[in-house]
């Protein structure tokens, strides 16, 4: 059995976003020399999802695949975005708040702008997408048929990131 793993970094904006790393992870698995086995495809991050869905040539003025927006539009339905403490969000609490504030003061690259928190929205959907897929390899190739791509979405909406999607492939 042999492993290797890599990682992609995601540049996301202050908004949904849905970055196509299909390519990143082919050159992945074509590099780690595995022939059968399988790829997992990891976010880390609580606020994002890794999607396997269709590429869709259509896109909207933003840029987005009208796939896309049309699952954000079904999402602002029943997860609607966190835009102050007065919602019906119970995210974060008191305690979160400070646990936050002084992890900003241990980690100056933590932001400690309370406005960056209000983000229970993008907790919920990181939830119900989950951070991570799983591909098959057969012959060297990820068998995600002609269609199937993969897609690193960052659902937080506070502020522009920089991510990390983790790659591991295993087999032989």
């Amino acid at each position: 059995m042999n492993i290797y793993q890599d990682d992609i970094k995601v540049k996301t904006e202050s908004r949904v976003t849905y970055d196509n790393i299909t390519d990143q992870v082919k050159k992945i698995v074509s590099a780690s020399k595995i022939k059968n086995g399988i790829c997992l495809v990891q976010t880390s991050h609580t606020t994002c999802s890794v999607l396997f869905e269709e590429f869709v040539h259509d896109k909207d003025y933003n840029g987005d695949e009208y796939l896309q927006v049309d699952l954000n539009n079904i999402l602002d339905k029943i997860v609607p975005r966190e835009l102050s403490e007065n919602t019906n969000y119970r995210y974060p609490g008191p305690k979160h708040v400070q646990f936050l504030a002084d992890l900003a003061k241990e980690n100056p690259n933590y932001p400690n702008d309370p406005g960056t928190i209000l983000n229970g929205d993008a907790h919920v959907r990181g939830s119900m997408f989950g951070g991570n897929q799983t591909f098959a390899i057969k012959d060297g190739e990820m068998l995600t048929g002609s269609v199937g791509y993969i897609y690193f979405v960052d659902w937080d909406q506070n502020r522009d990131r920089n991510r990390v999607c983790h790659v591991l492939v295993m087999g032989e």
